[in-house]
């Protein structure tokens, strides 16, 4: 059985995958470039989506709660 935890490592390997692919694309992509070159434009953009969805799923997210409403708040026990 799938956890979320399996789910969350099957996105970061395919998202690794999307960026290799992706720059492979980029490195191949026939020379010379124009900047409104939309096809190129569109790698670029897919490569910055992808490098934002790895970052989200490696930060650290905060949920306030009652006994630590901000992130300085530390931890504290009862």
């Amino acid at each position: 059985m799938e956890t979320y935890a399996d789910c969350l490592a099957l996105a970061r390997t395919e998202l690794l995958q999307a960026d290799r692919l992706i720059g492979e694309d980029i490195r191949t992509y026939p020379t010379p470039i124009s900047g409104c070159d939309a096809a190129f434009n569109g790698l670029l953009a897919d490569r910055e989506k992808v490098h934002r969805a790895l970052l989200a799923l490696s930060t650290e997210i905060f949920v306030p709660t009652p006994r630590t409403p901000m992130p300085q708040s530390g931890i504290e026990s009862r």
